[in-house]
């Protein structure tokens, strides 16, 4: 199960222990693990349990997720580089994107950056992913790093 992080939502689902099932609906980060939240939970809790995540829910997250990066990309690319992410919500049903910028922007400028990235997504570019890169290979990747993370 995905936690909530950096503005997206966490995972939820099932665990399952032969005919007990156990809803999760919610799963935050711990000082010392994830914390599952659940409705109720059965008496007994020994034996093997089966986690499964709510597949189609994560599937528009992600969708939603990947659609962040193409909106700060296409922001900068009609606003320009001083634009930087603040923020986000990502959730199955649409996203917030919180980004600097020093004045609203125009009708032009808005239908400028949902073109681009309506254009991406039609484009079926597939996803190639990356991990444990070292920042600076990273960098020359052209990787950002955004309000404040921690990497590394």
């Amino acid at each position: 199960f995905y936690a909530e992080s950096g503005g997206q939502v966490a995972d939820t689902g099932l665990l399952t222990n032969g005919d007990v099932f156990i809803h999760v609906k919610d799963v935050q980060k711990g000082a010392d693990g994830f914390i599952h939240y659940t409705d109720s939970l059965p008496e007994d809790l020994s034996g093997n349990w089966n986690a499964q995540i709510d597949l189609e829910r994560r599937l528009e997250i992600q969708k939603h997720h990947s659609a962040t990066h193409l909106a700060h990309a296409a922001l900068r690319n009609v606003l320009g580089d001083h634009v930087t992410q603040k923020g986000s919500l990502v959730n199955e049903k649409h996203l917030r994107f919180d980004f600097s910028h020093y004045e609203a922007m125009t009708r032009e400028q808005l239908d400028a950056v949902e073109k681009q990235v309506n254009d991406k997504i039609q484009e079926n570019i597939p996803l190639i992913e990356e991990r444990d890169v070292p920042i600076e290979e990273a960098r020359k990747k052209g990787a950002m790093m955004l309000f404040g993370e921690k990497y590394g």
